[in-house]
C-alpha cells in the first residue's frame, strides 16, 4: 500500500512538472511562412528576430517596444513595394540595437548575427546621442506610460505612488538597459518625489518586490500573465496590445500631471547597405498606410510625442 501510495504522488508530481502553462508565452507575433517550423516554449522561441537573415534586401532595428506592428507592417510594405521581400527585422531594446550598430553584431545565444540596419527607430533623446550616424531623421509616432496589471486588478493598484507599496510587486524595466526606465523615474518623480523612486528603485529592488528587466516588453507582460509580479509600468501601447490579444491584463491610467510623452523617430544609417530600400520604408512609414497601422495598435501622432 506504501509504494502504491507512493508512485501515486510521483506520478502527481510529474504531471504537475509536465503540465507547465505556456499558453502566454511568445513569440505573440504571426509566424513566417516556409521551412521547418519548429518554436519551443522557453527554449528555443527567438521572439524579436523577423523575417529573412540571409542576403535581405531591407534591414530595420525597431525599438523592442514595437513588436506588435511589424506582422501589418511588413506585410503592407511588400504589397506596396513588391520588389523588396526579403527583409529583416530586429525589436530588441533600443540600447542593446545600438551597441549592436557600434559592435557591429549581436550574440544571441550560441548564434553571432553580423548584420547592419539600414533604418534604427528609437525614442527622441537616443536618436539625438547617434544623430551624425544618419542621413534622414523622422518622428512618426508617439507614446506615453500606463500601468499593467493583473485582469480584475486584484491589488486595487490605483496609481504611481501605489506602487511603493510593500505588498505590490513591481516588474520595472532596467533604466541600464532600457531607455524607458529611466522616463518611469521620471514618472516617479512627479507621482511622489525622489522618495517614491527610491522607494521602488533602491528599497524594493533589495527587498525582491521590484523585478528589473532587461527586455521589458517581453518580461513584464509574462510576470503579470503568469502572476509573478502584480504591476508594471509600461508605455500605453504594451499593455493594450495584450488587451487586443485577449489576454487577462488590465490597465491603469496614469494622469497627465503624473505621465511623460515619448517620440519614435527613424533615421536611416549613413552607411546604409540598402538606401533606396530605406528610402521607401521610410516614405512607407511616415505616410498615410504606415501610421494608420500604428494609430490601429494604441499609438499617437508624432506631434503628440
Amino acid at each position: 500500500m506504501k509504494h502504491l501510495l507512493l508512485a501515486t504522488c510521483l506520478f502527481m508530481a510529474a504531471g504537475k512538472l509536465f503540465a507547465q502553462d505556456y499558453r502566454f508565452d511568445p513569440p505573440w507575433n504571426t509566424p513566417v511562412e516556409g521551412g521547418v517550423h519548429f518554436t519551443v516554449p522557453r527554449v528555443d522561441n527567438v521572439p524579436d528576430l523577423y523575417g529573412d537573415i540571409n542576403n535581405p534586401q531591407l534591414v530595420i532595428f525597431f525599438a523592442g517596444n514595437q513588436f506588435m506592428v511589424i506582422d501589418s507592417l511588413i506585410a503592407d510594405f511588400k504589397k506596396a513595394y513588391p520588389q523588396y521581400q526579403r527583409i529583416f527585422a530586429e525589436t530588441l531594446p533600443p540600447g542593446i540595437l545600438a551597441q549592436q550598430i557600434e559592435t557591429g553584431s549581436l550574440v544571441l545565444g550560441n548564434m553571432r548575427i553580423d548584420i547592419q540596419p539600414d533604418i534604427y527607430t528609437a525614442g527622441k533623446s537616443r536618436i539625438d546621442l547617434m544623430r551624425d550616424r544618419f542621413s534622414e531623421v523622422k518622428a512618426y509616432a508617439g507614446n506615453t506610460l500606463a500601468i499593467m496589471v493583473q485582469a480584475g486588478n486584484p491589488k486595487k493598484v490605483k496609481g504611481l505612488r501605489d506602487l511603493g507599496r510593500n505588498d505590490i510587486t513591481v516588474s520595472m524595466p532596467n533604466p541600464a538597459w532600457e531607455g524607458i526606465g529611466k522616463r518611469i523615474e521620471e514618472a516617479y518623480i512627479k507621482a511622489g518625489g525622489a522618495a517614491l523612486k527610491q522607494t521602488i528603485m533602491e528599497g524594493k529592488v533589495k527587498k525582491g518586490t521590484t523585478f528589473l528587466t532587461q527586455i521589458h516588453h517581453r518580461q513584464t507582460p509574462m510576470r503579470i500573465l503568469y502572476k509573478a509580479s502584480d504591476a508594471g509600468p509600461v508605455w500605453y501601447t504594451e499593455a493594450y496590445y495584450q488587451q487586443l490579444k485577449g489576454h487577462p491584463v488590465a490597465t491603469v491610467a496614469i494622469p497627465e500631471k503624473e505621465n511623460i510623452h515619448a517620440t519614435y523617430m527613424a533615421g536611416v544609417l549613413r552607411n546604409a547597405p540598402h538606401p533606396e530600400a530605406a528610402k521607401a520604408f521610410m516614405e512607407f512609414l511616415t505616410g498615410p498606410q504606415g501610421q494608420s497601422i500604428y494609430r490601429h495598435f494604441g499609438f499617437l501622432p508624432p506631434n503628440n510625442g
